[in-house]
């Protein structure tokens, strides 16, 4: 999906139809689409599907953006000096902290694209298979945008505005009574787009990137799986949704090879960005996507690229793992372990890592030259690795949860990602099982290790213990001696107030809508 004339014209008209405040998303309207030549031809849809992912690609966003509240987790420390950063982990901030005060407004910038699409684009005479994409890919992104304000911003005293095609030029959008809401409108356009969305196997490599059925049935799951909070009756229905995923015809299915140390660091290669396992990600190349394979690497990279330092596994996390357990290795950069940076074999240390740790996970763009796979801009890290957002592997970890939840058993699913990584099958696996599952599977991505403990009602606890790192007595050398050390000290997590985000206050001004309660 490469930019084209056209579909400059189209997110420049998008654009338009948001207005041009910053803040917030100009719900109620600055201007409209008027341009007289547009919503014709399929070219006009094409170009005005193709502007609904631009935001994919913001640094803000699926960058560093959502990863800050990742960050809060007990998986990781956000790694240097930096107040706002600090603010978000120990829940005080306030959301007018630059770190997190765009997620919320970028994302509803992305709902009026796809309600644009979805208000222009069924009365236009073109191609019916086209129009069915076009439609189904602003469905399939107006519920995810949704799900990551939703699930972050909403909960059952108020949810987030729902606006719609329908409703989009009002001038105010109150907060619904719940997030439930919230939860039955990105259902209904979850299903929508998984019933116009072709599989992904149909798409040619021009449209590599595209919603498709999978990820449609894929965030359906997980909507249901976030909704069952407040209803238990939706873990069937999440059940359903995962299962389809395996049944839809595409071959979702985990790489596995039977060589478990291979197969697992392969999903984060490039050469397997469209793999069987692959769902939805935010596709990256070296010069647009996501940096955050730059953010997360070695800061000023031991001198030769301009990694950035941040998000630095915890001694806990590293811990997690059982013993023969090869995802660690492939997860987490320790003291000592060799590994390719830029054409060389090096023994990892780091004088920077609070924790004495690295994610290893987004490391190979880094393996070879500069100009094979990395944008030779350290401000701007992008790699042509696409950044995993949700993949079978956690498509699997879902209907576990939800047939664990229903009293049943959950084995197949949990011992299917469990053997693809050596370690023995487990029987009768409990809730507990499947938690470790998915932090030693999903660690450092953007599954949101915090949104789960939040929703287990586990993070109070986990919070009010420090995290742990190792600090070595020579930080240069591979082989030094280290002692353990508090490297965050214990937080307050008040359930009743930090199991939702501060929504940012401009928005809040603009909105006239009320801040999440206790913040």
């Amino acid at each position: 999906m490469k930019p084209t004339t056209t579909f400059l014209l189209a997110a420049a008209l998008l654009a338009t139809a948001t207005g041009c405040k910053k803040s917030f998303t100009d719900l109620t309207p600055q201007g409209t689409i008027t341009a007289a030549n547009f919503w014709q031809t399929a070219d006009d849809a094409t170009a005005a599907s193709n502007a609904l992912y631009t935001y994919m690609r913001d640094d803000d966003m699926f960058g560093r953006g959502f990863f800050w509240f990742i960050n809060a987790s007990d998986d990781m420390v956000t790694g240097r000096v930096r107040a706002t950063a600090a603010n978000t982990r120990n829940f005080t901030a306030t959301g007018s902290e630059g770190d997190i005060n765009k997620m919320y407004g970028y994302s509803y910038r992305a709902i009026r694209r796809c309600n644009e699409v979805l208000k222009n684009v069924p009365g236009m005479s073109i191609n019916a298979s086209l129009k069915n994409r076009v439609l189904g890919e602003a469905y399939f992104m107006r519920a995810f945008s949704y799900f990551h304000i939703a699930t972050r911003y909403g909960d059952q005293r108020a949810g987030v505005p729902i606006v719609t095609e329908a409703t989009m030029d009002q001038n105010d959008f109150p907060r619904p009574a719940s997030v439930v809401d919230n939860y039955a409108m990105m259902v209904s356009d979850f299903q929508k787009a998984a019933e116009l969305l072709p599989l992904i196997t149909t798409y040619s490599s021009t449209d590599q990137g595209r919603a498709h059925k999978d990820a449609a049935l894929a965030y359906l799951a997980k909507t249901y799986t976030f909704w069952a909070q407040y209803d238990r009756s939706k873990w069937a229905l999440a059940e359903a949704a995962a299962t389809a995923v395996a049944t839809s015809g595409s071959g979702r299915a985990l790489l596995n090879t039977g060589n478990p140390a291979a197969d697992f660091r392969s999903v984060f290669s490039i050469d397997k960005n469209w793999s069987s396992e692959y769902i939805w990600s935010a596709v990256s190349g070296r010069q647009d996507g996501s940096i955050l394979p730059g953010v997360v690497l070695e800061n000023k990279g031991w001198g030769l690229y301009n990694g950035w330092g941040y998000f630095q596994p915890t001694l806990g996390l590293y811990n997690e793992f059982e013993t023969g357990d090869v995802r660690r290795a492939a997860t987490v950069l320790s003291f000592g372990d060799s590994f390719q940076f830029l054409g060389s074999t090096r023994r990892y240390f780091s004088s920077n890592s609070l924790t004495g740790f690295q994610f290893s996970k987004y490391m190979q763009p880094f393996a070879t030259p500069v100009s094979d796979h990395i944008n030779a801009n350290g401000d701007k890290p992008t790699t042509d690795l696409n950044v995993p957002l949700l993949r079978y592997a956690e498509v699997l970890l879902l209907k576990a949860e939800a047939q664990i939840m229903q009293g049943k058993s959950g084995d197949d699913a949990l011992n299917a990602v469990r053997r693809r990584a050596g370690l023995a099958a487990k029987t009768g696996a409990t809730l507990a099982d499947l938690k470790h599952e998915r932090r030693v599977e999903l660690a450092g991505e953007f599954a949101d290790r915090h949104a789960d403990l939040v929703r287990w009602g586990d993070a109070q606890a986990a919070y009010a213990q420090p995290q742990l790192g190792r600090a070595y007595a020579n930080q240069t050398d591979p082989n030094s001696t280290f002692k353990v050390v508090t490297v965050w000290p214990a937080r307050t997590f008040n359930p009743a107030v930090h199991h939702v985000w501060p929504i940012p206050p401009n928005d809040l001004a603009n909105s006239h809508i009320a801040q999440n309660q206790g913040w």
